[in-house]
């Protein structure tokens, strides 16, 4: 299998790794910056806004992977904080993204 190729979508920067040994087909690591963002408050409640998004979608690319396993790395790009249906919005656009990455580089 490939690596994966990291891409941007705004407010996101995603890049994923093909792992053999994973008890769960998709191990994800969210990442806001604290350069962006100071206050702890800020980060983890955007930490969990994504974590939220992506656990009402994940189903999608668990349909693309089949038996194969990623780590999938999430990492907030923006400088400002966007409500919770804006970042599930342009998440679903970036799994959607990774779905068709995804089906060209596991075959």
């Amino acid at each position: 299998m490939a690596n994966g190729k990291p891409f941007n979508h705004s407010p996101f920067r995603i890049s994923w790794i093909p792992i053999a040994e994973s008890s769960a087909p998709v191990k994800v690591v969210i990442s806001v910056p604290k350069r962006s963002f100071k206050k702890a408050v800020d980060r983890n409640r955007l930490k969990r806004q994504i974590r939220e998004a992506y656990r009402k979608e994940k189903h999608n690319i668990y349909a693309v992977l089949g038996d194969k396993k990623i780590l999938l790395i999430l990492i907030y790009t923006a400088k400002t904080k966007l409500e919770y249906a804006e970042i599930k919005q342009k998440l679903i656009e970036a799994l959607s993204r990774l779905n068709n990455t995804l089906i060209s580089n596991l075959k």
